[in-house]
């Protein structure tokens, strides 16, 4: 399993950067890897069909909201290979609001082989989104 966790604070109140990010449509926006992000589902919990690249391949996964609520998103992403959890915790500060990605990625089947050696380019991405996600909250939410 590939863990990455990074925390930052943007200049933006706390429940509209809840309201942006609960949105998974946006990470076209704020993940580096992310080419598109389309909402599949209207009605009972949100789901999402992820298109990326990584590593120059195409991956996509299919995402639900697994958890709403004015301090916390969770969403699991899914596919033959891989499931992906990625934990938005948020805290109002002075400056606006501290925000701590925490991203899992477990491996199944013969994808497990690959874990220690992909593990390098995920941090390489926790690095990314420490100024890809503030940037499109300041571009996207209002302050």
């Amino acid at each position: 399993m590939v863990h990455v966790r990074r925390s930052f604070t943007v200049p933006r109140p706390l429940p509209s950067v809840v309201d942006y990010l609960a949105d998974f449509s946006h990470a076209v926006d704020w993940d580096p890897g992310t080419q598109e992000c389309t909402r599949t589902t209207g009605d009972g919990v949100p789901t999402w069909h992820n298109v990326s690249e990584f590593r120059g391949r195409r991956t996509e996964l299919d995402y639900r909201l697994e958890h709403r609520d004015e301090n916390r998103l969770t969403f699991v992403g899914t596919n033959s290979t891989a499931t992906s959890t990625d934990n938005l915790t948020f805290r109002p500060t002075p400056d606006g609001t501290e925000i701590t990605y925490d991203a899992e990625i477990q491996f199944h089947g013969l994808a497990r082989l690959a874990d220690p050696f992909l593990r390098g380019e995920f941090e390489r991405l926790g690095d990314q989104i420490t100024h890809t996600m503030p940037d499109a909250i300041r571009s996207h939410v209002p302050g």
